[in-house]
């Protein structure tokens, strides 16, 4: 696992929720658990500084890292969107975005793609990208943050015929492939969770181990916002995976949430100030636990 990537899951996980600020030595120690050694915590999060995700505070002969404005805005952006994973209610109507970006700005052209797709949105043809959810918001704020007023235009419309709103959906997703995505998961998950359940029970299994676990857990459910678009119920197959895979998701992170939570406190604890955890925060929660 990439170690930048981890250390957005840490901080979104757990950091953000003492203080927004870890230690150096602290963050070191964490990533240890996986692998990563201390070169490369230190290389992935001064290359974080520097794209201007984490900011630096010196405190005597101790680095401290905590996620500057746009860091926390990532994290709440990345929690917002977790509604693709709940469908909502279908209004039985289509969100269109269409686009006609110049060559000559093609980077923002390449952004916006990436943005759409993990909005939620599908391609129904070249330029042509469409969802069936409430996507007003996220539309407005990428026309805004990118400064392509004048290059699109965005409808709302029922589908008429001649075939059936799943045929959009067929030619929009690959819902076959993530399907199979979340077959995979579920298969592997699945086993490691009656395995791990039954080493908790049984006091087997420790709580940096149960650190690890639910850190990768996260870290490999919440891929399923980049490729799931979180379709009504309405316009998905029969023998759709993503609820059960939701709920194994749900009954081993409860499993795992306790032990781990110590082990994090337990490091942090060391070079940290555990009173500014806050208050409000449910080790028992999360935000990709669906009701």
């Amino acid at each position: 696992m990439n170690t930048r990537s981890m250390i957005f899951t840490l901080y979104g996980d757990y950091i953000r929720h003492y203080g927004n600020k870890i230690w150096i030595g602290s963050l070191i120690r964490l990533l240890n658990e996986f692998g990563h050694n201390d070169q490369a915590v230190r290389a992935a999060i001064s290359r974080m500084n520097k794209q201007g995700w984490v900011q630096a505070e010196k405190q005597g002969n101790k680095s401290y890292y905590s996620l500057t404005e746009p860091g926390v805005d990532r994290m709440e952006e990345a929690a917002n969107r977790i509604f693709k994973l709940k469908p909502q209610d279908w209004d039985g109507k289509w969100r269109i975005f269409m686009y006609s970006i110049p060559e000559e700005i093609r980077s923002i052209r390449d952004e916006l793609r990436k943005e759409l797709v993990w909005s939620g949105f599908g391609t129904l043809s070249t330029s042509t990208w469409i969802s069936p959810n409430n996507l007003e918001k996220q539309v407005q704020s990428l026309i805004k943050k990118y400064d392509i007023k004048e290059y699109v235009d965005f409808f709302i419309a029922e589908y008429q015929g001649p075939n059936e709103n799943q045929r959009l959906v067929e030619k929009s997703w690959d819902l076959k492939e993530i399907n199979e995505r979340y077959q995979d998961f579920i298969a592997h998950y699945s086993q490691q969770y009656m395995i791990d359940k039954n080493k908790i029970k049984k006091g087997d299994m420790s709580d940096a181990e149960c650190f690890v676990e639910r850190t990768k857990l996260v870290h490999e459910y919440r891929k399923f916002l980049f490729v799931d678009p979180g379709l009504p119920e309405e316009l998905l197959p029969e023998k759709w995976l993503g609820s059960h895979a939701a709920s194994l998701f749900a009954e081993y992170y409860k499993e795992l949430a306790e032990p781990a939570s110590r082990f994090f406190e337990s490091v942090f604890e060391d070079g940290n100030e555990l009173k500014n955890k806050d208050l409000s925060y449910d080790i028992m929660t999360h935000p990709l636990l669906l009701d």
